[in-house]
């Protein structure tokens, strides 16, 4: 096989195998019957105007006498990858707490090695989730273990399941796949910013978890591990509460992955109290803010917008005051939705579906908070910082889960929202128009108003008065790191213990999170 790289392809014509084999046979200069096969390995859009606007493709190609290609210019010889995954046996099952990104694939890893894993999970199956949080959605009950922020599928699952991550590693790439056999579209291996979106990450999955447990795993729904277990510093086991059915047992293991998530306030406090070495790392905390789609697209697609899929961005600005500013999980034809997962606390996040057909866009902006803007003396000061925002906008927005929102006109101008302008909050169950200054510390406040103005030098109209901010965002990563030995991913106090993916502070998104998830168990197949 072959890959052509670098290939223009315009905009504005539908791209077709047929196509594809015109311009692949007159780079290689042969005949359509020599090609056998084509695929596109990656794609990407170049809408600048001054450059005309194209698509820029690689195309992998099975071809007859390929090596007599190899010498023309952007033509390479491609070299098939297989991830190998040894068997095992080992007479204790390893158990992983959590079963979102990092916990999904460190299962499906360890289940395929033949070691059985057990998975334990405080919330839902996906499919009960969803009604949990419909229910929440509507009417504002909320269940604290089943929720936007718990249950399977982890928080990535409730959002626009964004697969973009700056980490280079092969096991991208074996994530991607095995997401593709579990029914994600087939784009995600070739499109530039890949996404599958909250419908279908649904039905992937539930397939990835029915895999596990064909292979001998076992998924532990609705139970929580509230003790780990120990002797001389090696882990001997869990202790699990069934939520469910209100009882509380023990597993024994000598192998744990601690795949939490970066919401799993109560297991920081286990940690923390059992004098784990913790670290307080740096978060960020902010608003959704919503445009309408179509402003987004002409911003950001000119007179392209009409050709191509819904637009997005990724900005980041350093403030006058030196902090930083910065868009996150940016969801184009996207939904602001309530991700609280405390009550009389008010958190917010981002939602697509796989079309991002809505009407809006909207993206986090976010606020740098260091550990030097908190309490020194308490590792989980950010806990409580994030906390006391996400109490008060409960209480701005009305003390019934609706969301505090304000125009950007008013933040801008200093005074409270009393109505709403020309864009729609989607924000369910309601929202009510609010004064940021009575949810966030001066320092939040005055750096999201300049974030606006700085960003609105990017794209301009950005910084649009009728534009809606919905407070708050306070949920974007972990504010600490459970420390691990950089070799083996080991605890530092623990033999057996393995702190993985976003809410012990290695990973931040879908991707890394899996990656993670995949290395942890990797380590335990290595240590065994």
């Amino acid at each position: 096989m072959i890959k052509i790289s670098n290939i223009k392809y315009p905009l504005e014509k539908e791209i077709t195998i047929d196509n594809l084999k015109n311009i692949v046979c007159k780079i290689l200069k042969t005949e359509k019957n020599n090609i056998l096969n084509i695929k596109i390995a990656k794609k990407s859009i170049d809408a600048r105007e001054k450059r005309g606007g194209f698509y820029v493709l690689a195309l992998d190609i099975d071809v007859k006498e390929e090596d007599k290609y190899l010498k023309i210019k952007d033509v390479t010889k491609v070299t098939p990858f297989i991830y190998d995954i040894p068997k095992k046996q080992h007479n204790k099952r390893p158990v992983i707490v959590g079963f979102g990104p990092a916990g999904l694939m460190a299962g499906l890893v360890l289940s395929r090695s033949g070691l059985n894993p057990i998975i334990i999970e405080r919330g839902k199956s996906v499919d009960e989730r969803k009604k949990d949080i419909d229910d929440f959605w509507e009417n504002g009950n909320l269940d604290e273990n089943s929720n936007v922020q718990f249950g399977e599928g982890g928080a990535g699952t409730f959002s626009d399941g964004k697969l973009t991550t700056g980490i280079k590693d092969y096991r991208c790439r074996v994530l991607l796949e095995e997401f593709v056999k579990a029914s994600a579209p087939e784009e995600i291996l070739y499109t530039a910013k890949p996404h599958i979106g909250t419908d279908r990450l649904i039905t992937m999955v539930r397939n990835m978890r029915n895999e596990i447990i064909s292979l001998g795993g076992t998924v532990l729904f609705e139970h929580k591990m509230i003790d780990l277990l120990s002797e001389n510093n090696k882990i001997t086991g869990v202790t699990v509460e069934s939520l469910k059915e209100n009882k509380v047992f023990n597993i024994e293991t000598d192998n744990v992955i601690l795949a939490i998530g970066h919401s799993a306030r109560d297991t920081f406090e286990l940690i923390n109290s059992k004098n784990h070495p913790i670290e307080k790392k740096p978060f960020a905390v902010g608003v959704r803010i919503e445009h309408s789609q179509d402003f987004i697209n002409k911003a950001q697609y000119g007179k392209f917008a009409c050709y191509l899929p819904p637009a997005d961005y990724k900005l980041a600005v350093r403030l006058p005051n030196n902090r930083g500013a910065y868009t996150f999980c940016m969801c184009p034809g996207g939904y602001v939705v309530n991700a609280s997962s405390e009550k009389n606390r008010l958190v917010t996040n981002g939602m697509s579906y796989f079309d991002r057909g809505g009407k809006n866009a909207n993206s986090a902006l976010l606020i740098e908070v260091y550990p030097d803007d908190l309490d020194d003396n308490d590792m989980l000061s950010g806990v409580k910082f994030q906390r006391s925002i996400e109490e008060k906008a409960f209480i701005a927005g009305g003390n019934n889960y609706f969301a505090p929102v304000q125009k950007i006109g008013d933040i801008l101008k200093d005074v409270k929202s009393t109505s709403i302008g020309n864009i729609e909050p989607t924000f369910k169950p309601g929202v009510t128009p609010s004064d940021f200054r009575e949810i966030f510390p001066d320092f939040i406040y005055q750096s999201i108003k300049l974030g606006i103005i700085e960003m609105d030098k990017k794209i301009k109209g950005f910084g649009d008065e009728n534009g809606i901010l919905t407070a708050v965002e306070s949920r974007s990563s972990s504010p600490i790191r459970i420390i691990r030995d950089k070799d083996s991913l080991q605890s530092l106090k623990y033999k057996g213990l393995y702190p993985c993916g976003e809410g012990c502070g290695y990973a931040g998104g879908i991707v890394s999170a899996g990656v993670d998830g995949i290395k942890c168990a990797e380590a335990i197949i290595n240590s065994l």
